[in-house]
């Protein structure tokens, strides 16, 4: 292996150190009693609970615990005091298949501390709450066909910068879902002359700027990472920051009550036009791409896959949008969370609720065709494993699934080279 930890790791591990909580002198420590956190339907599960400081049992802690199902209201709380830093909560059951979450917080020297855990009921039989309208597939072969029909119109802008022995790197931009809109990227090709597959990376919730996948194309690929929302890749950071308090501002709420202006429309469609410039490409050996992304772009990566039957795989970490009418039915739905708490009037949520299964990572994972690696953790409250698995248990095309049962939103730095070999055997490119 040329490089263990790649481009791809990196910017995960970067992710991974942004999101996983930072190290702390108090530490609240919560496991179920099932080392495989697992259990079956009526089985009660315990909660162990340890509070520490410097790794040392703190004695006499005060704590407040709440049990709830998986991003519900709590079920039992309770204030406690733990004699010997530790203590065994009695929890309770579930019927069905699902999770149920044990949150503890403590306090000390006038500073809140918190840990939590999550155990699963059989979630291998959870089922989706929402269901695939009869013109699914219908309505997105015509917003596909229509943007087939708009110029692709690709310029590249090289950028001698971040350019290699091996590799040319340029930032790309192409015409997508209208006339003037653009989609832009950073495209990474190897120099050597020759025919090569391709990776498209599609991306995580956010305004940012993008780097590109220099490592993968040194090892022998076509890499092309997008952004999703018709701004250039390569601005200064400052601009990014007043796009996400201004113009993008929570763009992943807008236009829920109208099918069409739904934002994600173009997204989705835009991930297609990537894969349309791609098949466009002289370097690329005209079969081999696999797709892939964690959060929004684990959605992304199922979503065109099963938009775009010529990807040949797909990698996804903890898809966001799932199972989105999950909360109208009390129970989790996914990022963006669109009806928890919602406060809005019947006639809107209805309108809402009537458009999200269009939209919904579900419905496409249904349709999915070719192989995936699919990763999640039990203790994510972004992308809450309820919704996760409503979508992954839909899946019949060839599957693997890591699971790290204590993660949260993100993934630990292991993970990362076993997406990578998955890529790499599926593209037969050698490490």
């Amino acid at each position: 292996m040329k490089k263990l930890l790649s481009t791809i790791s990196l910017l995960f591990i970067v992710i991974t150190l942004w999101s996983q909580p930072k190290e702390q002198m108090i530490k609240v420590l919560v496991a179920p009693d099932h080392t495989d956190w697992l259990y079956k339907p009526g089985e009660t599960v315990k909660f162990n609970i340890r509070i520490t400081k410097n790794n040392i049992p703190l004695q006499n802690a005060n704590a407040y615990y709440e049990l709830s199902y998986d991003m519900m209201p709590p079920l039992k709380k309770e204030n406690v005091k733990l004699k010997n830093g530790e203590l065994t909560i009695n929890g309770s059951t579930m019927n069905i298949p699902g999770f149920m979450r044990c949150r503890v917080w403590t306090k000390h020297e006038d500073k809140t501390y918190s840990g939590y855990a999550t155990a699963a009921f059989t979630p291998e039989d959870i089922k989706p709450t929402t269901t695939l309208p009869t013109d699914f597939e219908a309505f997105w072969e015509k917003a596909k066909s229509e943007n087939s029909k708009i110029p692709i119109d690709s310029r590249l802008r090289l950028l001698p910068e971040r350019c290699t022995g091996k590799v040319n790197v340029y930032e790309v931009n192409i015409q997508n879902y209208r006339i003037g809109s653009r989609l832009y990227g950073i495209l990474c090709i190897p120099k050597a002359p020759g025919k090569y597959p391709a990776v498209l990376r599609v991306p995580g919730a956010g305004i940012r700027p993008y780097n590109g996948m220099i490592a993968e194309a040194e090892d022998g690929l076509i890499t092309l990472e997008i952004g999703i929302h018709g701004v250039p890749v390569t601005m200064d950071p400052v601009i990014y920051n007043n796009l996400l308090y201004g113009g993008l501002n929570q763009y992943q709420y807008m236009n829920w009550d109208n099918r069409d202006e739904i934002y994600f429309k173009r997204v989705y469609i835009g991930c297609v036009r990537a894969a349309d410039y791609i098949f466009s490409m002289d370097e690329f050996d005209g079969e081999n791409l696999i797709v892939y992304g964690g959060s929004q772009g684990g959605a992304l990566a199922i979503v065109t896959a099963a938009l775009d039957p010529r990807i040949k795989g797909l990698v996804s970490f903890y898809p966001a949008l799932c199972d989105l009418n999950g909360y109208v039915h009390d129970r989790a739905g996914g990022w963006p969370h669109l009806f928890r708490n919602s406060t809005e009037s019947p006639e809107v949520l209805k309108q809402k609720t009537k458009n999200t299964p269009y939209y919904d990572v579900v419905n496409f994972a249904r349709k999915i065709k070719v192989p995936g690696f699919y990763y999640l953790g039990y203790n994510d409250m972004t992308c809450p494993p309820t919704s996760m698995y409503s979508a992954y248990n839909t899946i019949t095309a060839p599957k693997v699934l890591e699971i790290m049962e204590e993660a949260g939103h993100f993934s630990y730095p292991e993970l990362w080279p076993k997406a990578k070999a998955w890529i790499y055997t599926h593209l037969q490119v050698n490490q």
